[in-house]
């Protein structure tokens, strides 16, 4: 699912493309796409971008009023939704859910896979937009206490902590693993549990990791963004278990649930503990290694 930095320069390319621009039409290949169905999308055509906003991981299009109240175009991209700018329309495929045609080009909505999970919602007044917001605080404008309030409201792992959008606004599961491996903190270390310390080396983990990769994607997007991915190639864990932590050069390890997967150096992160794997430390049982060192 795509995180703070990259709706964040999703968003920046958007606004410089269609900011003041009219909306000419909205193809929906796929009806199902859109999710509400009052006010009708009929009464976008022909109303110019106001501007482009992130709401958690959402992509959010205000547009001009409407008695009064501005239309919210929202978009969901979940798990395997992206967006794709094009200067011409091009033949639709079967991936395709939605195109946005302005006077400037169309932003294609795709989305990889059967499941369909992305959603478009129109939305009228502030006061819907903020009924769908989740309502975490803002990583990036957030003060060390108001930060530590928030994720100690709950007791809860870290991991999922930082990845409750009730809590911490624009992080999933590929830059909580990233930040939790730059804190040194492990992921079911309890929120309960943290000291003083601890609270700060997550508070500024997390601004220094959701910076860096925002400045990072934002240098290497070009006009506009075309691999957006969970899994990059300068990730320190995510997405790399067995291979070397850069850190310590310890194999990273992985916890897996469902469709989640945790990952985390053993070493940097755990004191050498091995985390058990709900499914296949069971299976092993004894034969399941306790510490790093145990791998060889």
């Amino acid at each position: 699912m795509p995180e703070l930095p990259d709706i964040t320069v999703y968003i920046e390319r958007l606004e410089a493309k269609v900011k003041g621009v009219a909306l000419a039409d909205l193809r929906l290949p796929n009806a199902f796409v859109l999710r509400t169905a009052v006010p009708p999308v009929t009464l976008l055509k022909g109303r110019r971008v106001s501007g482009v906003l992130r709401v958690g991981k959402r992509v959010v299009f205000e547009f001009e009023p409407l008695d009064g109240q501005a239309l919210f175009l929202v978009i969901h991209l979940m798990v395997a939704g992206r967006l794709h700018w094009q200067a011409t329309p091009r033949k639709l495929t079967r991936s395709v859910l939605a195109v946005l045609d302005f006077e400037s080009g169309s932003l294609v909505l795709t989305e990889a896979g059967t499941k369909r999970r992305a959603s478009l919602h129109l939305l009228h007044g502030a006061a819907a937009l903020a009924a769908i917001d989740p309502g975490g605080i803002e990583p990036l404008e957030c003060t060390l206490d108001s930060f530590t309030a928030r994720l100690r409201s709950e007791n809860h792992t870290l991991k999922r902590a930082l990845t409750d959008p009730r809590l911490v606004s624009g992080v999933g599961n590929a830059y909580s693993d990233e930040i939790l491996h730059r804190a040194r903190l492990s992921p079911i270390a309890l929120t309960s549990a943290l000291g003083a310390d601890d609270w700060r080396w997550l508070f500024e983990a997390v601004r220094a990791v959701l910076t860096e990769w925002t400045d990072r994607l934002r240098r290497n997007a070009g006009d506009f963004p075309q691999e957006v991915t969970a899994f990059r190639p300068g990730f320190a864990v995510h997405g790399r278990f067995g291979k070397p932590c850069p850190v310590c050069q310890a194999p990273v390890q992985r916890i897996v649930y469902a469709d989640n997967e945790t990952n985390y150096c053993a070493r940097c992160q755990t004191a050498g503990r091995v985390l058990a794997d709900r499914a296949l430390s069971r299976l092993l049982k004894s034969s399941w290694p306790r510490a790093i060192d145990e791998l060889g």
